[in-house]
């Protein structure tokens, strides 16, 4: 039986998880690593969530504070629009702890910087809507965190009279 190059067998590996020829990743851990990483319910992001859950206020999560434009706050307060992000050290270049990829660099480096750009634009395209944007770190006190939120977003309440 000959092999099918490219075709369907490729295509089932590909589908199944295993490392094809194509694959980004330099090695099987690594692979396994990137793809365990999460869009959303990080242990940061439940750490914030459950102290300003605790403290009253209701919010929607991974939801988009503007109709049509493809951006998922963490934490959104729509009453308020207040939009919450908790960016990953890596994946955001933090100040701090960012580190700079030696295998890939030249797919990583990139990827980061429209990272980057995709933030500000996304902090100006809210900005411009009348929304609050609140971006904090992952290695930051979660506790530090919720009482920022609750802070703004009790601020920017309109009182039920004003209504």
């Amino acid at each position: 039986m000959a092999a099918n190059i490219g075709g369907e067998d490729t295509e089932r590996a590909r589908h199944s998880g295993s490392r094809t020829a194509e694959s980004w990743a330099t090695t099987e851990g690594v692979r396994a690593a990137m793809r365990a990483n999460r869009k959303r319910d990080t242990a940061p992001e439940l750490a914030v969530r459950r102290i300003v859950h605790a403290s009253g206020l209701r919010y929607r999560v991974a939801a988009a504070p503007i109709r049509g434009v493809r951006r998922t706050a963490d934490l959104l307060f729509r009453p308020t629009k207040v939009a919450v992000f908790i960016d990953g050290c890596f994946w955001h270049s933090c100040p701090i702890h960012a580190t700079s990829p030696q295998a890939h660099s030249d797919y990583w480096l990139p990827k980061l910087e429209r990272n980057r750009e995709r933030d500000a634009e996304t902090n100006a395209i809210l900005e411009a809507a009348g929304w609050t944007v609140l971006r904090f770190w992952e290695h930051e006190d979660p506790t530090e965190v919720a009482a920022t939120v609750v802070a703004v977003v009790t601020e920017r309440r309109i009182p039920r009279s004003e209504r």
